[in-house]
């Protein structure tokens, strides 16, 4: 791929973003009071993450802010999405709050504002509490209500200045990989407690949605879902079902009961006994925005004696790949905005997209990421093409602001616009960085 010298053109008003999450960039683990999380706790058993890495340092944001917010005026963002840290502002996970923590993101906000960059914020970016995971976490019912009550928190504290609020960012992937199949935090693989999980972490979204509707008026609340194409490895009949099923735990099982009120017919036989009175409605909450995470399609074999009916399996020979092996398909995240519109028919905003690598400086300290620039521009003109299509998109935030912590690879994966060396923390713009500012100062003048 190559990146063209033209941009496609945007209505006025869209949104240029960049996201971060609170683990993979804050650092500060042990800092003014924060609690440990789950991820504290997983990236400490020998062989879950690359070379032993943690996110206790990761990009120092923590302390480094001010000059990260500096950075987002310098490449023109209108909004930075970042989510917040549960175990920051509650240590414990529930009961008393830690100001320390609180503290921290009202400077976060008031900083943005101050540059003239909207902040959206999502409440939950995988970093559960280890206080709450000790109590059983998502598999405990009990925790629809504590989300409930830091969801209260939050918008009561920051409501008055941010005006975007997403419950969670990809579901799928904290339940799946955390509980499911085991290679996320908390390293569960439990068909039974996978569907609690699933369960709850819907409960907890409706009744984070009514808390932020109550305590921040006004504000937009959404969620944030990681949907991609699910594909057969082969062709026989078998891949074809698994293929159908993982896109009924991927694509279908998070959206489906917070949006339409009802699990997919696959998911909905195992989570039956768990539905209680009212839970369709409690979780059914309107929603004013849905949040698009997309990177590539996926794929799916049979694997009939695994916990979820299929096995994760990696794409075909011969399919254009990037250099961390993930399928580039533009038109697959095309059609995937196409059937997003149609089936929910709410306003898109697509909240993660980007391209890891193993960037790193020339001799002259200078950062080419040109596969990175071809395929962002590739992907933002599909993008175009499904809006010149109908698709009601009004945003984009690419992944990542800056190289971060990348869960179970550890450093040595990178997906920033911004180069860091984990060394002295330096920040160095990378080719990227300027070619998405100039993408943004020219879809501004459309």
């Amino acid at each position: 791929m190559n990146a063209r010298t033209d941009y496609p053109r945007f209505p006025a008003g869209f949104v240029w973003g960049a996201s971060t999450s609170a683990y993979q960039i804050e650092g500060a683990a042990h800092a003014d009071g924060r609690g440990p999380s789950i991820w504290d706790s997983y990236s400490r058993i020998p062989g879950k993450v690359s070379n032993g890495d943690t996110g206790d340092v990761a990009c120092d944001h923590y302390h480094r802010y001010a000059e990260d917010v500096a950075l987002m005026k310098r490449l023109g963002l209108d909004a930075y999405r970042f989510s917040i840290a549960w175990p920051r502002v509650l240590p414990d996970g529930r009961g008393e709050a830690n100001e320390a923590g609180l503290a921290f993101y009202d400077r976060l906000v008031d900083a943005l504002l101050a540059a003239g960059i909207a902040p959206w914020i999502c409440l939950y970016h995988w970093d559960l509490p280890q206080a709450l995971d000790d109590l059983g976490g998502w598999t405990d019912r009990r925790i629809a209500d504590w989300f409930g009550d830091y969801a209260t928190l939050i918008a009561t504290r920051l409501g008055d200045r941010v005006r975007h609020f997403a419950t969670f960012n990809e579901p799928a992937v904290a339940t799946i990989f955390g509980y499911g199949i085991g290679w996320n935090a908390p390293g569960k693989k439990d068909r039974a407690a996978y569907y609690r999980a699933s369960h709850h972490l819907n409960l907890a979204h409706g009744t984070a949605v009514a808390a932020i509707r109550a305590n921040a008026p006004g504000a937009w609340v959404g969620a944030i879902h990681n949907l991609q194409p699910c594909w057969p490895a082969g062709p026989s009949e078998d891949d074809k079902a698994a293929a159908r099923m993982q896109d009924a735990h991927w694509n279908r099982l998070f959206p489906g009961a917070q949006i339409e009120g009802a699990y997919p017919p696959e998911i909905e036989r195992h989570v039956a006994s768990l539905i209680q009175s009212g839970d369709m409605e409690r979780i059914r909450q309107p929603l004013d925005w849905f949040g698009l995470n997309h990177y590539s399609p996926i794929y799916a074999k049979a694997g009939p004696d695994e916990p979820l009916e299929f096995t994760w399996t990696d794409a075909p020979e011969g399919v254009e790949k990037s250099d961390i092996g993930w399928p580039i398909r533009p038109d697959a995240f095309r059609d995937q905005i196409l059937e997003v519109h149609r089936r929910y028919r709410l306003p898109i905003y697509v909240t993660e997209n980007g391209y890891g690598g193993p960037d790193a400086p020339d001799a002259e300290g200078r950062i080419q990421d040109d596969k990175r620039i071809a395929f962002l521009d590739a992907y933002i003109r599909a993008m175009a093409e499904a809006m010149d299509t109908g698709a009601d998109v009004r945003g984009y935030f690419v992944w990542s602001l800056l190289d971060n912590f990348e869960w179970g690879a550890g450093y040595g994966v990178r997906f920033g616009l911004i180069h860091v060396d984990y060394k002295n923390q330096r920040r160095t713009p990378k080719d990227s960085f300027a070619w998405y500012s100039r993408l943004i100062h020219a879809g501004r003048g459309a």
